[in-house]
């Protein structure tokens, strides 16, 4: 094999990247696009457009490393969850692709809560209950808004898998992406059939499941030429994009937990066998290595730092602007010149609700406890902590259901700082680690794409040969008293201002 192809379809960026087979990065290229928001909880996408960003990303590849030379090459795709494409029986799409944040399916989202019951939903699938963002709610409301366009449907797809089958012709999903459609059963790994028939729909409209890491088919001859590719690239089965991002973390077997602070701070424990929480708080996805799953969540928190950033921090951003240095960089710089626990100064980051441990879509955002001795550092610090109370509080939430954490893999914008990455492993009291590659989603796309063409035997063995560990931050034991004290105070807060948050809007 010459070299793995890992794509990362992000929301507003496609990143393509080439690797070696000993994780070397060759050549990486991001193409972003803005998203079609026609009106309030309408969030669409124009199949050309994702297209057009994997030609311009593959043709600047090729100016940094000669791809078509290749003669053997394999792809691999690192997915959005949720955003689902409609083609007709020629292949060609009927309209936009509805994108993963859409949430106009509110009605729809209702009557499948009403059919079956949270509670069987998240029994059969693993989504703890039924919501407008999930494929199965999107369907409905095209059937019963755009009659006509679910009439001429022949398949519904995935956004992985309509790349799989625009490059290849063949049609093919997995697991971790197809676990939040509402339409798989997580357990016994099948189409849930009760749904497909409330939806009116067919299994044979849907891409068959396979496992992550498997190779799918060759890419076209017209589609290698278009846009530049090895006439022989293999086309693999990839992961949703968290899934994905924890590979190429190194993060693959129980025990572990990968934490990624960008826009969203999302979370990802792999488990052995399927763990329902009992307190139906916590989602199960399916997992990119096979027979395995998923804890795995996010809350909008992750976007909070960069909100104090552009609000307050007008002196960073102009030496970021001058090229003196990063803005986050010089952030975490006065972060450290103040005290664990920010003086008891503690901060709810909700700034667009919470999410999974707890749900709470009208949280907001709180400061408590600040006094005349607090300046605009401890404020800053105490972003830094409140995102490391959230990291604890999905940790926690975890114990209850039995899974132990023993180590942190942390990746994103996030993990970029040392003084946020010390912050985190004191509040848990747990070992943190980073990796080298700053590319964790494509990476991990790459090494499935590696496995699934006999590179390396396992998912296991390609992390070993394509993961480096960059740093690995040891908790001091001696801020463990006032992280305590400081994240029982962020519960509490969470807890007693429930009430409060109901009276906004």
């Amino acid at each position: 094999m010459g070299v793995l192809i890992g794509l990362d379809i992000g929301t507003t960026a496609l990143k393509a990247a080439v690797f070696d087979t000993a994780g070397g990065l060759l050549a990486v290229s991001t193409q972003e696009y803005t998203l079609i928001t026609p009106q309030v909880n309408y969030v669409e996408e124009s199949g050309e457009v994702y297209w057009k960003a994997l030609k311009d990303a593959v043709t600047d590849l090729n100016r940094q490393y000669p791809l078509a030379g290749e003669e053997e090459a394999a792809l691999a795709i690192s997915a959005q969850g949720e955003t689902l494409f409609f083609l007709d029986r020629d292949g060609k799409l009927l309209r936009n692709a509805i994108v993963w944040m859409d949430n106009r399916a509110q009605e729809e989202a209702l009557f499948l809560k009403e059919t079956f019951g949270d509670e069987t939903c998240f029994r059969v699938t693993g989504q703890v209950s039924f919501e407008p963002c999930w494929p199965a709610s999107k369907i409905l409301w095209v059937k019963n808004h755009e009659p006509e366009i679910f009439e001429k449907t022949d398949k519904f797809l995935l956004i992985e898998d309509y790349f799989i089958y625009r490059l290849t012709g063949l049609l093919a999903t997995e697991g971790s992406l197809v676990c939040s459609s509402t339409w798989w059963d997580i357990s016994r790994k099948t189409y849930w059939t009760e749904m497909l028939d409330v939806l009116g729909i067919k299994e044979s409209q849907l891409a068959p499941v396979r496992e992550s890491g498997e190779a799918v088919g060759r890419i076209l001859p017209e589609m290698a030429e278009e846009l530049g590719l090895p006439a022989n690239l293999t086309v693999c089965t990839g992961a949703l994009d968290q899934a994905a991002g924890a590979i190429g973390a190194g993060n693959y077997r129980e025990g572990m937990f990968s934490e990624t602070i960008g826009a969203a701070l999302a979370v990802c424990a792999p488990v052995s066998r399927p763990v329902f929480d009992p307190n139906r708080r916590m989602p199960l996805h399916y997992f990119a290595v096979p027979d395995t799953y998923m804890i795995h969540t996010f809350t909008n928190g992750g976007m909070t730092l960069r909100w104090f950033r552009d609000r307050f921090c007008p002196v960073e951003l102009q030496a970021q602007e001058l090229g003196i240095d990063d803005a986050y960089n010089l952030i975490s710089r006065e972060v450290d010149k103040i005290p664990a626990g920010s003086d008891g100064l503690v901060m709810l980051p909700h700034l667009a609700g919470s999410n999974a441990p707890d749900v709470n879509a009208k949280a907001k955002g709180v400061w408590f406890g600040f006094t005349l001795q607090h300046t605009r550092r401890h404020f800053m610090r105490a972003v830094m902590e409140s995102l490391g109370y959230i990291v604890r509080r999905n940790i926690d939430a975890m114990a209850d259901m039995g899974i132990e954490v023993k180590e942190i893999r942390s990746l994103g914008g996030g993990s970029k700082s040392e003084v946020w990455n010390q912050i985190k492993s004191d509040i848990c009291q747990i070992p943190l680690e980073t990796v080298n590659s700053v590319e964790a989603a494509s990476l991990g796309a790459a090494i499935l794409a590696g496995k699934a063409t006999g590179v390396f035997e396992d998912v296991g063995a390609a992390v070993d040969r394509m993961v480096k560990v960059k740093k690995r931050t040891e908790p001091d034991p001696e801020k463990k008293e006032v992280y305590d004290a400081g994240y029982r105070m962020y519960q509490d807060l969470f807890r007693d201002l429930e009430g409060c948050f109901e009276k906004t809007i």
